[in-house]
């Protein structure tokens, strides 16, 4: 027979019993309930630096992913791009040199026109006329590729001569690598473009350190010394805004442009 005392100590052991399992389901509700905060604040947190991306790619693209899309593009509207090119001149076994005179000095370079005889010829046509004259560079590339572009009227990507020319000398540079890309050699003038074939008007860029880009940009020029330095400066200085994508900080105004026979 069970004794009182025996009794209470029964009692008192099984109530510690309890205690301590309604004390174990209390931590394991408290640790379920922590999960589960932690949880949701780690997708709030995910959903919040995700809505500040998107947010950031619609105002101002990262330098990265400015550098990643930047290509040498030139998108005048169809209004500019209606009246014929003009008539070859030139003579296309000769070479060509093209003057600019800057506010950051002198860049000149030299053309083939024997390889690319329709820019050349409108090159020449174009600088006879005074139509780069008072022109800037509009446009410098940081990351990603390394080039000044000039040649806009509008200076803001956008203007053009009212006519194109066709793609030349597109293999000079070699066959594309697995990335479809080929080297533009520091040095290269070469043509932008809308991104379609055959969209050369005015604009051009300066390649100031090697670039990978797909082999459909023009190359038809190829920079002294001194004006590749020129270049390299003006690169070495940066973007406007410190963006690696945008207008110069140093801006480049083109004063005067010649092209005269080598």
């Amino acid at each position: 027979m069970v004794s009182s005392d025996q009794r209470r100590r029964q009692l008192a052991r099984e109530k510690f019993e309890r205690q301590q399992q309604r004390r174990e389901e209390a931590r394991h509700r408290t640790r379920r309930l922590t999960v589960v905060i932690a949880s949701v604040v780690a997708v709030a947190a995910i959903v919040g630096v995700g809505s500040y991306l998107a947010l950031d790619g619609d105002g101002k693209k990262d330098k990265s992913d400015a550098a990643a899309s930047a290509s040498p593009s030139a998108s005048p509207s169809a209004s500019e791009s209606s009246a014929p090119e003009p008539a070859l001149k030139i003579d296309k076994k000769a070479k060509y040199t093209m003057s600019l005179k800057t506010s950051q000095g002198d860049i000149g370079f030299t053309m083939d026109a024997a390889k690319t005889p329709h820019t050349t010829n409108s090159f020449k046509s174009l600088a006879d006329k005074g139509f780069f004259d008072g022109t800037k560079c509009h446009r410098l590339t940081t990351q990603g590729i390394f080039v000044l572009q000039c040649g806009d009227p509008k200076g803001d990507g956008t203007g053009g001569p009212g006519y194109t020319i066709p793609d030349e000398n597109l293999t000079a540079l070699g066959k594309a690598g697995k990335d479809g890309t080929v080297t533009y050699p520091a040095g290269t003038v070469a043509m932008a473009n809308t991104g379609q074939a055959h969209t050369g008007g005015s604009q051009f860029f300066l390649v100031y350190k090697d670039s990978k880009l797909p082999p459909t940009y023009t190359p038809f020029g190829t920079m002294d010394d001194a004006s590749l330095k020129a270049v390299k400066d003006i690169g070495a200085a940066g973007v406007a805004g410190g963006a690696a994508d945008g207008a110069p900080k140093k801006g480049v105004n083109i004063s005067k442009a010649a092209v005269d026979k080598s």
